[in-house]
């Protein structure tokens, strides 16, 4: 993800902070300042928040290390102002390692919040009268501070088991389901109860708390493209490159110019291109680079092509490039047959076209 910073690893993860989590903090700070607000406090509010986002990475961390027991590797996990994300790999499709994969970050949260339940102890909390409480809460301590971060991980816990994408919960339920029918179907039936709570959030958003609609949008949302890559995952089982690869394809020279590729792209449809020496692929020319520098007519393709690029094999899982797409957000590859031999390319439009036909076919 652009605009991402290294903070740490562990076991192989990347843990990185987008440059937008940076947002957040300063609001907790403009708000604490709007109402009066001392250093202390303001300090008080901006630990608690970084500690939460802790607890943030340590959910995700869970998810990360179970994943890891079933062969599947994490990239990295991301923080943002509306969260963390854990980059799995693939989502494992056996519905017990789905299972525990989805229940291992919220069973962090739980542990966290017990282990505070006991060490506070939050009963003496409980036991107070409601105006004791507020008073008591009102003061910058540790106990209340260990209190707020029991209350944020309980609260994680129940926000997360929700039982509708993109949350563990909505995960949960596919794996359950897909115990007793098909993955697919199970999909379909777990994307649709995320979508109804959506719309029940919506309704509660519009007439009581407007960061609900926020909620909704991302549930619906969520629910909808999840349902939408399985059924693509799916239909393109089984299938290789070979099979839909992009074989009428024009080559460039690194000593082409771009007045030659300008020319290509006004007389033809290609967008893109594959830049080749003695039919090895060493660079690509996107739709992007080529408009970029579209007024240095004279200007020759090695100068300007990527070199950093990723090469298909024909034989490769039509499923795995998919899944390659989303993770190294490319859309266009060579490929390679076995002796590694340019033979063709591979992109976003020719899948999707590929799915689509694929669609008529099995339905």
């Amino acid at each position: 993800m652009k605009g991402s910073l290294q903070i740490g690893k562990v076991s192989g993860i990347r843990i990185m902070v987008h440059w937008t989590f940076l947002f957040i903090l300063v609001w907790v700070v403009f708000l604490e300042l709007e109402r009066g607000g001392t250093l202390e406090t303001v300090l008080f509010n901006l630990a608690f928040i970084l500690v939460i986002f802790f607890c943030v990475v340590l959910h995700e961390l869970g998810h990360g290390l179970m994943a890891k027991r079933f062969g599947i590797r994490t990239k990295k996990i991301t923080l943002l102002p509306i969260g963390g994300i854990a980059s799995l790999e693939e989502v494992p499709e056996n519905p017990k390692q789905e299972l525990m994969v989805s229940l291992a970050g919220p069973l962090v949260n739980l542990l966290i919040a017990v282990v505070l339940y006991f060490a506070i102890p939050v009963q003496g909390f409980l036991e107070l009268h409601i105006a004791e409480l507020l008073e008591a809460l009102s003061k910058l301590t540790l106990s209340n501070f260990l209190f707020y971060t029991f209350l944020a991980n309980l609260s994680l816990l129940v926000f997360n088991l929700i039982p509708a994408f993109p949350m563990d919960g909505g995960r949960v339920l596919r794996a359950l389901l897909a115990m007793r029918t098909d993955r697919v179907r199970a999909t379909q039936i777990a994307a649709n109860i995320g979508q109804a709570i959506a719309v029940v959030f919506l309704l509660l958003g519009m007439l009581f708390n407007p960061f609900l609609i926020i909620i909704a949008l991302f549930i619906f949302l969520g629910a909808y493209g999840e349902n939408k890559m399985v059924q693509q995952l799916t239909l393109l089982k089984g299938h290789t490159v070979k099979e839909a690869m992009l074989t009428q394809i024009t080559l460039l020279k690194p000593d082409d110019t771009m007045e030659k590729v300008v020319d290509l792209i006004l007389s033809g449809t290609e967008r893109d291109f594959i830049v080749e020496e003695h039919n090895i692929p060493v660079g690509i020319l996107t739709n992007a680079d080529i408009i970029k520098n579209s007024k240095n007519r004279k200007e020759q393709v090695g100068a300007i092509m990527n070199t950093s690029f990723k090469t298909i094999k024909w034989d490769a899982q039509l499923k795995d490039v998919l899944r390659t797409v989303e993770l190294k957000k490319a859309y266009f590859f060579p490929v390679l047959n076995n002796e590694g031999q340019l033979v063709g390319a591979i992109d976003m439009v020719n899948i999707n076209e590929f799915i689509l036909l694929q669609s008529k076919l099995d339905y």
